[in-house]
């Protein structure tokens, strides 16, 4: 014990002898404060003189005695610590930053992919089965796939549903000319009154059966939790902006001053502050920050959760693969009731190849009662076509033998939605308490824990024996080192709308108010990625492991959506070349994900 305590005191008085400036000799040197006042770019150096002086202006850095410290040196001093703190507290929110953003970039590119293939995808069929109508129907799809681009990039303007209905109405008036109605191809007196009516008539003939309703819904529902992550790493990320603009108080930077400047006024320029002092300062200077932990937490859980939905299976790029067999599927429904069909349009619209602006008037004149009542005749259905009739049908059929796209190249390889997410589910839940564990990662680079000594803010001491806060603007009012007088407007705005967006959110996501608590403790946090192995990585049996990945069950419910039974009405059809989506799809899917770089094994 005594050798210990003697070793103490003699670590003391080296810090203060040969650290300072010694009494005699060169008394009240200042060489040591100069050198660290240049190598940490504080300020000019002539600002430090030569010697100690006493120095009565100090208004941080006071001590009886002489100090190697100036008022201008005090000022600089709260400058450069207020630069440093700011610069700290930046590179980490940049590493949780680059993560969203840069994952947010990997999610639109992997959709990116998925548009592009699937809208070649859905263009062969025309060029293959519809020839006639290939043409003036690419825009069409086009625009469906810009419209689901620019839905799943966050869009509020974009309704899937709205635009899988636009582009049957659009379709329409192709099919009805040159495939229900071959002999009107060639008619040089086809009006746009005429094209406009059967626009406006499709939703009540309903040529296409089922399948509009029917594929509005089901993209609906797949592509609603790849637009909900974006929208959500857009939200974090507007978040992490706002704490980056936020402004440092006064009181923070003169409390900074205290702990890591004002020793170098005595040339203690290697003392290091106590933990109980680094916790105090830097719980105090980011209580505002700390103020969005709770908001923060949740909505961590929420991105855990979107992020396993994706990570859960294929359903987004099986419902992509399926738009072009629900538009097959729709487009034979229409040929196959081609006479009745006719038989409704001439009722409604009269004569196409002549102008139809009166028709055209009277249906939108008329009350809509009375505008249903000869158009919602409803198609009869195949099933109970008799077998004569059947063969007649047919023989309208024009669909040609289909084949797959070309293989693309594999230099383009972009990583599968189900491995990026998780991968961000691994990497996100770290970040869970951030604004909470923020200050102690701020003090690990400031404390020696192996050092007999530290600075408690007026001297050296074995050990900080004030009181040391916890987070949160409530517990600073009992903070022994700075006075917190408020939050900055920046950061209570942020974390308003973290709120709200955390609410908005989990009502769309179908979580009650309990669970929503409980994404709040934390969704997914035992979840492991590090050498995990999964089917696409060519693990066998890996897709029998329930266990392996969180799979939360998400009830997404576009708003507008309407029931409607997804019954195929195709019936005998089905006999000749439109396989049904889900005997086409396990044939397509290995291609996506070849195409995606992801040979299954």
């Amino acid at each position: 014990m005594f050798r210990e305590a003697l070793a103490r005191v003699w670590i003391c008085w080296l810090l203060v002898t040969t650290l300072g400036w010694t009494w005699t000799g060169h008394a009240h040197s200042c060489h040591e404060v100069k050198t660290a006042f240049q190598l940490r770019q504080v300020g000019p150096l002539r600002w430090v003189p030569e010697t100690a002086a006493p120095d009565a202006e100090l208004q941080i850095c006071k001590h009886q005695g002489p100090t190697c410290c100036t008022r201008k040196m005090e000022e600089s001093y709260h400058a450069a610590a207020r630069r440093d703190t700011l610069q700290n507290i930046l590179s980490y929110s940049f590493e949780l930053k680059y993560l969203i953003l840069g994952h947010a970039s990997a999610f639109q590119d992997t959709f990116q992919s998925l548009l592009s293939f699937t809208l070649n995808h859905t263009l062969s069929l025309f060029d293959l089965a519809y020839e006639p109508i290939a043409r003036e129907s690419r825009p069409l799809v086009s625009a469906l796939f810009s419209d689901l681009a620019l839905y799943l990039h966050g869009d509020t303007d974009i309704s899937v549903e709205r635009s899988v209905h636009r582009f049957y109405d659009d379709l329409f008036p192709l099919v009805y000319r040159y495939l229900v109605n071959p002999g009107l191809r060639s008619s040089s007196s086809w009006s746009a009154e005429g094209t406009e009516c059967l626009r406006a008539t499709r939703p009540d003939v309903n040529p296409f059966g089922p399948q509009p309703q029917a594929l509005a819904q089901g993209l609906g529902r797949a592509l609603a939790g790849g637009r909900a992550l974006t929208r959500a790493l857009a939200a974090g990320a507007e978040v992490l902006n706002a704490t980056e603009s936020a402004g440092m108080a006064k009181e923070c930077g003169r409390a900074l001053v205290r702990m890591q400047y004002c020793p170098h006024c005595r040339g203690l320029t290697l003392i290091r502050p106590c933990g109980g002092l680094c916790l105090n300062v830097m719980r105090g200077c980011l209580a505002g920050l700390a103020e969005l932990q709770v908001p923060w937490s949740r909505y961590v859980g929420l991105l855990e959760r979107l992020s396993g939905v994706l990570a859960g299976g294929h359903e987004l790029e099986l419902a992509l693969l399926g738009i072009r067999e629900r538009i097959n599927d729709a487009i034979l429904n229409a040929q196959l009731h081609g006479p009745h069909l006719s038989a409704v349009v001439d009722k409604v619209c009269g004569s196409l190849t002549q102008s139809a602006s009166s028709t055209l008037e009277s249906v939108t004149v008329e009350s809509p009662a009375a505008s249903v009542q000869p158009i919602t005749e409803q198609l009869p259905s195949t099933s109970s076509t008799s077998p004569d009739s059947s063969g007649q049908q047919h023989s309208r059929v024009t669909l040609k033998k289909r084949s797959l796209p070309l293989k693309p190249s594999k230099n383009d390889k972009p990583r599968s939605l189900k491995k990026i997410s998780k991968e961000f589910m691994g990497y996100i839940q770290r970040y869970k308490s951030f604004f909470s564990t923020l200050p102690e990662m701020l003090c690990e680079g400031e404390m020696v824990v192996d050092d007999y000594t530290c600075w408690s803010g007026e001297d050296v001491v074995e050990s900080y024996t004030g009181h040391v806060v916890g987070n949160g603007l409530q517990a600073q009012r009992h903070n022994p080192e700075i006075k917190v007088r408020g939050v900055d407007p920046v950061l209570v705005e942020a974390k308003e709308k973290l709120e709200q967006f955390n609410q908005e959110m989990s009502a769309e996501m179908g979580l009650g108010s309990e669970e929503h608590e409980r994404v709040e403790v934390g969704s997914g946090s035992t979840m492991e990625t590090s050498g995990e192995c999964d089917d696409e990585d060519g693990c066998q049996g890996s897709g029998e492991n329930e266990d392996a990945i969180d799979r939360p069950v998400l009830s997404f419910q576009p708003p507008t959506a309407r029931t409607r039974p997804e019954t195929s009405v195709i019936g005998a059809a089905c006999a000749l070349d439109s396989s049904p989506i889900l005997h086409s799809l396990p044939l397509l899917l290995p291609l996506l994900l070849s195409r995606l770089g992801l040979d299954s094994a």
